[in-house]
């Protein structure tokens, strides 16, 4: 199947809708002293966006550096389709990582490449795929976000804030991944551009039927995106729901942190 062909792909995951793509059970992680995680379960089902918010501090970030290898748990258990991943082989590893796209927090662009070089990076570095071929996919995915076809000669700095972010976000969808994460996908943008994201990352989910896991302080983006949403306190999930439940949670620590309350169980420390 052309790398281009996504209809296939596509109606086979659809197919597979309900199982669990993603499983996380018991996972801790300390720093020294620093507890950072302490006991994370989570699922994420095929095809489902699940967003994780919470403040600062809570875990988010190091909870996706697990689940993308990045960072070993001190115990726990990361199942991707059903395959334990703690633990596995460089090589086994680098099979799984396939399954991944990955828009990074400041788009993460390399300066020296040009946009589409950019975009095709992975298909180039990470799969081996010529030039020409991998040329031609990175111009359909930044016209799939929005951009004209010309942009990929630019450079990064040649190119806005919004721009770079559609272009890490076409990267991340490049090769037409299983399952892609968001890392704080609308900072640093003006609330409007932040619409625009939020509606090409549910686009784009959509398109290749993958599934999504986003961490975000971003209320109006994770509302946007979400299917489930999960809120992170102390290194433990405090609350996992439909998004349609988020209003009505009765959880006090994501009333406060939805409607951002100084107010509540969640303190922060005044320095």
């Amino acid at each position: 199947m052309s790398p281009l062909d996504t209809t296939k792909q596509t109606k086979a995951r659809a197919s597979n809708g309900g199982a669990t793509k993603l499983k996380i059970e018991g996972v801790y992680k300390s720093f020294g002293s620093n507890h950072v995680l302490n006991g994370v379960d989570l699922e994420i089902q095929q095809g489902k966006s699940l967003v994780i918010i919470g403040g600062s501090g809570t875990g988010k970030s190091v909870l996706l550096k697990c689940v993308l290898g990045i960072l070993n748990p001190d115990k726990g258990s990361i199942e991707i389709d059903g395959q334990e991943t703690v633990g596995l082989g460089s090589k086994d590893r680098d099979a799984v990582m396939r399954k991944f796209g990955m828009l990074f927090q400041g788009a993460a662009l390399f300066d020296s490449l040009k946009v589409w070089e950019n975009v095709a990076f992975g298909l180039i570095q990470g799969r081996g795929m010529d030039r020409r071929q991998a040329h031609e996919i990175a111009i359909e995915k930044i016209q799939a976000v929005g951009l004209e076809a010309g942009v990929g000669e630019l450079y990064p700095a040649e190119i806005s804030g919004g721009m770079q972010k559609r272009v890490g976000l076409a990267r991340a969808v490049a090769a037409n991944p299983e399952i892609i994460f968001f890392d704080e996908p609308t900072t640093g943008l003006d609330p409007i551009m932040s619409d625009v994201i939020n509606d090409l990352i549910v686009k784009s989910v959509k398109e290749l039927g993958a599934t999504a896991l986003s961490i975000t302080h971003d209320m109006a983006s994770a509302r946007k995106i979400a299917d489930h949403i999960a809120m992170i306190h102390e290194g433990k999930i405090v609350w996992h729901g439909p998004v349609s439940d988020l209003d009505s949670s009765g959880n006090e620590y994501v009333d406060q942190f939805i409607h951002g309350r100084a107010d509540g169980p969640i303190t922060r420390r005044v320095a």
